[in-house]
C-alpha cells in the first residue's frame, strides 16, 4: 500500500540522489525498516517525520500533514460514513 507520505519522502530522497541506506544510516535505523516506511508498509513515528523533514530539507508541516492524512485515511477508508465523519471533524477543528 503506497502512502502520500511514503511517496513524498521517496521523491525527496531521489531528488537529492540519496540511497535508502544513506537515509536510514543518518536516521540511525536499518534500511529494511526505512524501505517499509517509504512503501507504506510501516507507519513512521512523529519524531521520525520531523527528523526526515530536517534531513530532506523540506517544511516539516508538509510532511506532518501527509503523515497524518495517511493515518486518518487508514482508519476511515472502509467506512460508509467516512465522508460525513470528516465533515464533522472539520467543523470541530474550525470551532477550536
Amino acid at each position: 500500500m503506497t502512502t502520500q507520505f511514503g511517496n513524498r519522502i521517496k521523491e525527496l530522497r531521489s531528488d537529492q540522489r540519496l540511497l535508502q541506506r544513506q537515509v536510514a544510516a543518518l536516521l540511525e535505523m536499518d534500511t529494511p525498516l526505512y524501505s517499509k516506511i517509504e512503501r507504506g508498509e510501516r507507519i513512521a513515528k512523529k519524531e521520525l517525520v520531523v527528523k526526515l523533514a530536517r534531513l530532506l530539507r523540506v517544511d516539516k508541516e508538509q510532511l506532518l500533514t501527509l503523515w497524518l492524512a495517511d493515518q486518518v485515511y487508514d482508519v476511515i477508508k472502509d467506512e460508509d460514513v467516512a465522508k460525513e465523519a470528516l465533515k464533522s471533524v472539520s467543523k470541530k477543528i474550525k470551532k477550536k
